[in-house]
């Protein structure tokens, strides 16, 4: 928002208010100027009907003037900010007393530029006014063969000349005023790689978190998989890195179930926990890369594969170490 909008707003109104209302204004004060000489004549004091007349005069000239300013300044603002009512500012904030705050906002960019913006309209205020008062005083000798009316006439036209070329200087200075003051708000209003990354994290998640629920996630899976190795019937192992765990009933699977799987160090934990538990292990490199890769965990493997799993369970059979 532009104060200078609301300015300027509130400076048109006035001239305005001003053009309109000069003749009755003048009628007015002559008028009260009449009734204060007549009484200094009959011999009277200030009174109370004095007092009155005096609040009546000043009511009737400045008040168009505050009404009218009070009113375009509150459309201006609401015109700039669509209607939109906040106590914000009025709210008391600690900030404002720190002299350590005050100081850094004394020499930021928008104090450098409200000081040059104040500065320039003082300096166009003043050129307005003295080119004004320079031409009138050309033309000031001629009062003397005027009459009152009329010289008071041609001055008021002068003068009113004069602030509508001062609001028009200022209407300039408004806009590029209100240009300015977007310019800011939309960069104000830019996030920051910090703020993105943070709104990231509310909406999206944390992502430290989330792998962590993740990692939990994978030990808890791992787990439930490592207390199903002792129901295997048999352990499908590469030497070291990979290790299947196999488990077949008749009556129960449809064909030899995978109740375990793992790599490098789980591998050698479902190695442990198997010979642990007396569990079958036997090495066929060829066979437990084959099974890691195709068989799904808690599913029966391929078909592919049975042939070759069948001769291990007919020799564990042999041996009786199939469990019922």
């Amino acid at each position: 928002m532009s104060k200078d909008a609301v300015s300027v707003a509130s400076l048109f109104g006035n001239i305005l208010v001003m053009r309109v209302t000069f003749a009755g204004a003048l009628s007015s004060i002559g008028a009260f100027m009449v009734y204060c000489i007549q009484l200094i004549q009959n011999g009277g004091v200030p009174n109370h009907a004095l007092l009155l007349r005096c609040v009546s005069l000043l009511a009737d000239i400045a008040g168009p003037f505050l009404a009218v300013a009070a009113l375009l300044s509150i459309a201006a603002t609401f015109a700039q900010t669509r209607l939109l009512v906040s106590f914000e500012l009025i709210k008391p904030k600690f900030d404002k007393i720190n002299p350590l705050k005050g100081f850094q906002n004394l020499f930021s960019l928008r104090s450098v530029v409200e000081a040059l913006k104040n500065l320039l309209k003082v300096a166009i205020l003043l050129y307005l006014i003295y080119s004004s008062l320079r031409a009138l005083m050309g033309i000031a000798e001629r009062y003397l063969y005027a009459d009152l009316s009329g010289a008071s006439s041609h001055l008021f036209g002068e003068i009113f000349s004069m602030l509508i070329r001062v609001a028009m200087a200022f209407l300039a200075l408004a806009a590029l005023d209100f240009l300015y003051q977007w310019w800011d708000f939309e960069k104000q209003m830019r996030m920051s790689k910090q703020e993105i990354k943070e709104e990231y994290k509310q909406t999206e998640g944390d992502p430290q978190i989330k792998s962590r629920i993740k990692e939990l996630q994978r030990r808890a899976a791992q787990q439930r998989m490592m207390q199903q190795v002792p129901k295997a019937d048999v352990i499908v192992r590469n030497p070291e890195h990979v290790a299947v765990a196999l488990r077949y009933k008749p009556y129960v699977d449809e064909a030899p179930l995978v109740l375990a799987k793992g790599l490098d160090a789980l591998a050698l934990r479902i190695v442990s926990v198997a010979e642990a538990h007396n569990v079958t292990v036997v090495e066929n490199v060829t066979l437990a890369r084959a099974l890691y890769a195709k068989a799904e965990l808690y599913q029966t493997i391929p078909a592919d594969l049975y042939e070759d799993v069948a001769e291990i369970m007919v020799y564990l059979y042999k041996l009786g170490r199939v469990k019922a």
